[in-house]
């Protein structure tokens, strides 16, 4: 058998070890001991003020005594870092194959002896049905068939049971076999990382991923969390294949795409803010009246001359004798003023009463609909000044490909920076990670110290800021009205689940998000394309949404 422990018990590898523990002894091991000695004296509330000082002052010294040291050794550790890697290397490319190949055949072992199991016991079945049926030969009571089914079934559960085992065993034997293979490959690369000290390569933690990701790879888990995107991946190929057979061009071009990209960048804000409700398992049903709403002031203000829009009978306005800049601005801030503020009256009662979101959103739609229209009377507010469109809702040229001239839409710009700000605030701070916590399990995260209701006011309140910006944005490419916005929060919400954040709470991520957005927009985009009527259209996204959230229900079954 091979040796699982040939890269600790390898004299040269030890030599190696213990020369560049020497080495980083009184160096840069010495500079990572007193910078924690320094931050848990920092921490410690019960040291003297000027004990603390001078512990912290007398490290100072010892580290600036022990880079000089790190500095002198810092040539001749790498030398031997070099040579202890690659003696590594090199054992590990002997024994690693070595596991490899005896655990396959172990496999090939336990999957023949299996087989033979499974025959031995279908035989053994097949055995003491023919008994069962011959004892019973010429018995024709009811009483005798009664006894004679009664027995062919406990046969048949037996059968069953036996079936399960040998499965079960199998599987067990497999599975060890598997980590055995991987943990070879993870000793590797966690020896090469002691050797280095803690780092290692890009392309040794790729390596290890890969392994562990081969380790644990199930078909049936695989098409469960991947099953829809491989469906919708097999249209879109049907669609670029088909599109110019029926005389529509060619689907797969540069110019598409960013076409697609551009009618994501405004629908990405709104996916963007409800990814958080639908993360502490709540939803969010007044998308597209706040995209009305910031739109509309949005359109008011960069109206070139007077507006014709009466509202609450106050009115018509004309704000363009005031610098675009200020124009700007104004037409942003109120719109994310606007927003945050119905976001959190929604908010305020999902936090406090604990109303699900899908009611206190869907009665701050009804009240935003109600003033929007009814103030308005649903007048158009007109196009924004042309001059100012073109800041946000222009292209640049880049040239020609193919002879067709290719644009860059702009708002494709703002839409990538929201998604980086998501994402940063998702994965690098306090919040998002309190975000996650409270998603997955509110009672959980109030006992642990987590303020449940700041939380969820703070989640609504930035959702509020993502419509704000999308719907001062949508105002760049579309005539404002109090009915625009109509149904963009199922398209959102769609778009978050299918990209895999989950209505279980607690589980998603921001990419997920942006990538149902896209996936839902180019799939407008490509029905639209081949002439698919529109209401035809609403067949395919239902039938895409309920295949998610079923696969979700299944995935959160299975967790359970």
């Amino acid at each position: 058998m091979a040796n699982m422990n040939y890269l600790e018990a390898d004299a040269k590898l030890q030599e190696y070890s213990a020369a560049l523990l020497e080495l980083r002894k009184d160096g840069v091991n010495k500079i990572a001991d007193m910078k924690q000695e320094i931050a848990a004296a920092k921490r410690n509330k019960l040291m003297d003020a000027a004990a603390r000082d001078a512990l912290i002052a007398e490290s100072r010294k010892k580290i600036t005594t022990a880079r000089s040291v790190a500095e002198k050794n810092r040539a001749h550790i790498a030398e031997l870092e070099k040579d202890a890697v690659a003696r590594s290397n090199e054992l590990a490319a002997i024994h690693i194959k070595e596991i490899v190949a005896e655990q396959n055949t172990l496999m090939a072992t336990y999957k023949a002896d299996y087989a033979a199991a499974v025959s031995a016991l279908k035989a053994d079945e097949k055995k003491r049905t023919a008994e069962i049926n011959a004892s019973y030969a010429g018995k024709t009571t009811a009483a005798d068939r009664a006894h004679k089914k009664e027995a062919i079934r406990n046969s048949a559960f037996e059968l069953r049971s036996a079936l399960f085992d040998a499965k079960s065993k199998f599987n067990t034997n497999v599975e060890r076999a598997k980590t055995v293979k991987n943990q070879a490959y993870a000793d590797h690369i966690l020896k090469n990382r002691a050797l280095r000290n803690g780092t290692t390569t890009f392309s040794e933690n790729m390596s290890l991923r890969w392994q562990n990701y081969l380790a644990q790879f199930r078909v049936s888990k695989f098409l469960l969390e991947n099953g829809l995107y491989i469906a919708i991946v097999v249209f879109f190929v049907v669609c670029v294949i088909v599109s110019p057979l029926i005389g529509n061009g060619a689907l797969l071009t540069f110019p598409n795409i960013l076409t697609i990209l551009e009618q994501s960048s405004t629908r990405m804000f709104y996916a963007l803010g409800v990814a958080g409700l639908i993360l502490i398992a709540g939803t969010d049903l007044s998308i597209g009246r706040m995209v009305a709403m910031g739109s509309v002031v949005t359109g008011l203000i960069l109206h070139p001359g007077m507006n014709i829009v009466m509202f609450f009978n106050l009115g018509p306005w004309d704000f363009s004798a005031l610098p675009t800049a200020v124009r700007l601005l104004m037409a942003l801030i109120l719109s994310i003023v606007l927003c945050v503020l119905m976001a959190s009256f929604s908010g305020f009662f999902t936090a406090k009463f604990k109303i699900h979101p899908f009611i206190s959103t869907l009665s701050t739609q009804l009240i935003i609909y109600g003033f929007m229209f009814f103030g308005t009377s649903g007048t158009p507010v007109g196009s924004i000044d042309p001059n100012i469109k073109d800041l946000f809702g222009g292209r640049w040229t880049i040239g020609e490909l193919g002879g067709e001239l290719i644009t860059f839409p702009k708002l494709i710009i703002p839409a990538v920076i929201a998604v980086i700000v998501a994402w940063f605030i998702w994965n690098k701070t306090r919040f998002g990670k309190y975000m996650y916590a409270v998603g997955g399990n509110a009672e959980a995260a109030s006992v642990s110290g987590i303020n449940v209701f700041w939380v969820t006011m703070g989640i609504f309140m930035m959702a509020g800021v993502f419509y704000g910006f999308g719907s001062f944005f949508e105002a760049f490419r579309a005539n404002a009205s109090a009915g625009t916005g109509q149904g963009f929060e199922l398209d959102a919400i769609a778009a978050c689940v299918v990209g895999g954040i989950s209505f279980s709470g607690g589980i998603g991520k921001i990419g997920g998000a942006v990538l149902g957005v896209i996936i839902f927009t180019s799939l407008t985009y490509c029905l639209t394309y081949l002439g698919i009527d529109s209401n035809l259209q609403f067949v395919f996204k239902g039938l895409i949404i309920i295949a998610a959230v079923a696969l979700d229900s299944i995935k959160y079954l299975k967790r359970k």
